[in-house]
């Protein structure tokens, strides 16, 4: 099955998945509590115009798979862990001579959540995770693009309580995109700081 088919077969399932599971905690709370504050906040007219997730990628880069490509497989079990769905394996998009990289071939591996799994996921990241990170001070208010979107590394994915350390040799790092409807960095900010992602003080 081609990774676009299996995407796809991927979304099929959420839906379903989201017609029977009960509505995530994180997603209640967006609608009973986020919207309003918003709406006041912005002065939206309606609640469609406030912002709301639309996916969360994790991506996971894997720089010596131009050496040994079976070190794609465990990038691939480990965000398999974390998110819970099948990643898909990503490719170079060109040849880079300078670090022995030819176009097309494995250079990673990434999940992207949809529907009911991005709440869960963002949940768990708030709730669980960032509060198990080594001197943690908060995020950065600085890593919006201005489209909506929100970036964030994380280094070592052994954070996640779903992982189990004897089951990777290694510490890997993955980066974490938050994709909102969001129209200005303004309203990102205020919509993820609502929803309780822990920022530290502008200019801090």
């Amino acid at each position: 099955m081609s990774e676009e088919a299996q995407q796809e077969a991927q979304t099929e399932e959420e839906a379903q998945e989201e017609i029977e599971a009960p509505e995530p905690r994180l997603k209640g709370f967006y609608k009973e509590e986020v919207v309003p504050q918003l709406m006041e906040r912005f002065g939206y007219e309606n609640r469609h115009a406030v912002p709301g997730l639309q996916k969360i990628v994790l991506n996971m880069g894997v720089g010596e798979a131009t050496e040994d490509s079976s070190l794609i497989g465990v990038a691939k079990e480990v965000l398999r862990v974390v998110s819970g769905q099948e990643p898909v394996t990503t490719l170079a998009r060109k040849n880079v001579a300078g670090f022995h990289l030819r176009g097309g071939i494995p250079i990673g591996a990434k999940v992207t959540l949809r529907r009911a799994r991005m709440y869960e996921f963002l949940d768990r990241l708030i709730s669980v995770v960032m509060p198990r990170i080594r001197d943690f001070r908060g995020l950065s208010p600085k890593s919006f693009d201005g489209t909506g979107n929100y970036s964030l590394g994380i280094n070592e994915h052994f954070v996640f309580p779903e992982v189990n350390a004897d089951d990777f040799e290694h510490a890997w790092g993955l980066d974490i995109t938050i994709c909102t409807s969001a129209e200005s960095d303004e309203e990102c900010y205020e919509f993820l700081r609502m929803m309780g992602m822990p920022f530290r003080q502008q200019g801090g």
